[in-house]
């Protein structure tokens, strides 16, 4: 019998988790918690890529998840289009705007780069806050209903609007979570991860370092775009709060709690930040301070991240 390769393991868990985890789950509300988990998982995969694979660090990337959100809002009032064809031009777009902008802002390194994509997030967010004749400012836009849920229902397949999005946003992680690891395992990972140990020693066996670069930074754009058009369509509401310098933040901090290299790693890292503080709410005012202390705890304790460090662990004392 042939042997199950690592990729192929790691996907079959990942599915037999978002099907059965439902079997425990008390109410619908934990489904709509398990549908934000995996759009945030497909965020966190964005920042693997770029900090884990290329090894650049970027605290402006809720600005490439607000522009696939507002995608799903604006293009079909504008060209209409139907919100999944606009989901399609929002990562298109992203991805455009992320080849542009990364090609300047990629020459930076260190805190200067951090600073360059600090700056891209808050003029994206900016603009989707004060160009209220196009954007609806604060108050935020309502996004059209996708109609998935009413297709599959005239083919017999009756599903509440938690159980819809659970299902719909845990295929698109198994799709996402599948091409992160064929990237890892693919000659532009590896030269990802070259450029990850030292652009130097790339450069000196022939890697194009400026273009690897890009091609990451580009492709963890599109991942973004994608978690923020699902987002908007399973919200039916977007805010300029999505492209947030917090939003940033929070996204960051999934990858570094997870394991900031590790595709897995992201998933839970999304897990932990998204459900601990629906967990936590028996804490009532204490909530946030012992949020904070969980995580003061991991970074000391596991600074590679939450699953490297315990996989560490476990071969350790194996």
């Amino acid at each position: 019998m042939k042997r199950l390769s690592s990729k192929q393991v790691t996907l079959l868990v990942l599915l037999v988790l978002i099907a059965l985890a439902p079997l425990f789950f008390p109410s619908s509300y934990y489904l709509r918690i398990g549908s934000l988990v995996f759009v945030n998982s497909l965020s966190v995969i964005s920042i693997v890529i770029l900090t884990g694979y290329v090894g650049q660090i970027s605290l402006g990337h809720a600005g490439f998840i607000g522009i696939g959100a507002y995608a799903c809002a604006l293009a079909p009032v504008h060209f209409n289009v139907s919100v999944l064809t606009a989901s399609v031009l929002g990562a298109v777009v992203s991805g455009v705007v992320a080849w542009v902008v990364g090609r300047p802002i990629l020459r930076l390194r260190g805190y200067y780069l951090s600073v360059a994509t600090l700056g891209f997030g808050m003029l994206i967010f900016m603009v989707l806050n004060n160009e209220a004749w196009l954007t609806g400012g604060p108050d935020g836009m309502v996004v059209a209903d996708p109609g998935i849920r009413a297709l599959l229902k005239s083919w017999g397949i009756s599903l509440s609007n938690a159980e819809f999005w659970y299902a719909f946003n845990g295929f698109f992680l198994l799709i996402g979570v599948w091409m992160a690891l064929n990237l890892k395992h693919s000659a532009t990972g590896r030269a990802l991860h070259a450029l990850h140990g030292s652009e130097i020693a790339a450069r000196t066996v022939g890697i194009d370092v400026a273009r690897f670069k890009l091609r990451g930074f580009v492709i963890s754009a599109v991942y973004a775009s994608v978690a923020g058009s699902l987002l908007a369509m399973q919200n039916r509401f977007v805010t300029p709060d999505v492209a947030g310098f917090m939003h940033s933040v929070e996204i960051v901090t999934m990858a570094v709690l997870g394991g900031a290299a590790s595709v897995v790693g992201a998933v839970l890292g999304a897990t932990l930040l998204t459900a601990l503080p629906q967990i936590l709410t028996f804490l009532q005012e204490y909530e946030q301070i012992v949020l904070g202390l969980i995580m003061m705890l991991v970074m000391i304790f596991l600074r590679g991240g939450v699953l490297p460090s315990l996989v560490r662990m476990v071969r350790g004392r194996g």
